[in-house]
This record gives structure tokens, C-alpha cells and sequence, in this order.
């Protein structure tokens, strides 16, 4: 395999996820915690309860109604859908979906700027 074989591999397996469905390009909790400790005080117990303390105030406020604004990063909002019609499937009835709410998230000027 060449070098430029190699590395178009190598491109593609991060691109993909590991064999086990985890894709690397994701930072999951874990992850969060480390990056706190790493870049805090905090220790790794500490760490995760600040991102439990942080995740659970901000579901909180949603639940609630409210919009989370975090600088830099985006808003949270949660936004109401209309009653829709849809189709079935495998029997291509037609079905009335109810109007509910869903959480919407507006990415920040900033942020957008900087991808």
C-alpha cells in the first residue's frame, strides 16, 4: 500500500466509526469530563458533576419553557410543531400527527464563522 493509500485509509476508517458503531468524531460525556479535568482544577469527580450540574440546569430551563443561551456556542429553544398529516408506513395510511414541541438549537454567529 503506498503512503497516499495509507493515509486516504486511514481518512476513511475516522470518517466511518470504528467496527463497534462508536464514531471517533463524537465527544461523548466521558470525553467532556476529561477535557475539564485536563483544563481545570476539577477533578475527575468534580468534572462530572459540573457537566451533570451544567446538562441538568439547562434541561430544566427547556422544560420550562425558556431558551438557553450559551455565548459562543448557540440557543437552545423549544419551539412548537402544527398538527401534520403523514403516511404510514408499509400501509400508506394516511394518519394525523399530532402538534407537539421539539428542541431547536440556532448555531452563533461566532461559531458559524469559525467552521
Amino acid at each position: 500500500m503506498t503512503k497516499r493509500n495509507a493515509s486516504k485509509a486511514a481518512q476513511t476508517t475516522t470518517d466511518q466509526g470504528d467496527s463497534a458503531g462508536n464514531d471517533s468524531s463524537k465527544v461523548g460525556k466521558t470525553q467532556l469530563v476529561d477535557l475539564v479535568t485536563d483544563r481545570t482544577s476539577l477533578n475527575r469527580k468534580q468534572s462530572a458533576e459540573a457537566i451533570d450540574a451544567a446538562l441538568g440546569i439547562i434541561v430544566s430551563a427547556l422544560r420550562d419553557g425558556k431558551s438557553v443561551g450559551l455565548p459562543g456556542l448557540g440557543t437552545f429553544a423549544v419551539r412548537a410543531t402544527a398538527e401534520r398529516t403523514g403516511v404510514k408506513p408499509g400501509t400508506s395510511e394516511r394518519i394525523t400527527i399530532a402538534a407537539g414541541k421539539k428542541v431547536g438549537f440556532k448555531v452563533a454567529s461566532t461559531l458559524k464563522g469559525n467552521l
